[in-house]
């Protein structure tokens, strides 16, 4: 990124249902590359599926979630964020623990833009959007473990880690969080 394009954060519309699907098609497929994951095209594409059904559903104007924020870099979308009703993969690893708390999910930035701020930019915003909404609490989870490394910088130890979940020796972290703690 550079002074002379500058990212701009805005919510999902309709005009950004294909550039918003190309960040999960583009991001997804990487992340399972650098997992050592890329054999696994059937979970690839379920990811790349679930993710836009989600953005899907969020259009959809009568729910409203989940809700969705996007960077743009000269209008075209380069990451996306959500937060919407905690996920059965949370519900599952914490035994039901956080159902009623949000899950601050879809945090993918196209390869070409990780380590650039995009991340952290959309992650600040939507603090701003739930501190607005009264909403004081998140929670959100990985299993790639260069997401892990990363999100154990940014909010700390783990609420809650779980081995083998995937299979033998994969690990899914469960982060909960307070969104005072991540406004700064």
């Amino acid at each position: 990124m550079n002074k002379s394009n500058p990212m701009t954060i805005s919510t999902l519309s309709p005009d950004d249902f294909e550039s918003t699907c190309s960040v999960f098609e583009t991001s997804i497929q990487d992340a399972f590359e650098k997992e050592g994951l890329d054999h696994l095209q059937d979970d690839i594409q379920s990811e790349i599926d679930h993710k836009k059904q989600m953005v899907m559903t969020s259009l959809d104007t009568t729910t409203g979630e989940p809700y969705f924020l996007l960077a743009k870099i000269e209008e075209q979308v380069v990451g996306t964020i959500s937060f919407g009703p905690c996920g059965e993969d949370i519900q599952t690893c914490t035994d039901h623990q956080l159902d009623e708390i949000g899950e601050l999910g879809s945090l993918y930035i196209m390869p070409s833009y990780q380590g650039q701020g995009v991340g952290s930019a959309l992650i600040k915003e939507m603090m701003i959007f739930l501190k607005k909404q009264g909403v004081e609490q998140f929670c959100l989870d990985s299993g790639y473990k260069r997401a892990q490394v990363r999100w154990q910088r940014k909010f700390g130890q783990p609420y809650k880690v779980v081995e083998d979940y995937w299979g033998p020796d994969s690990v899914h972290m469960v982060w909960f969080c307070n969104v005072n703690d991540h406004l700064s």
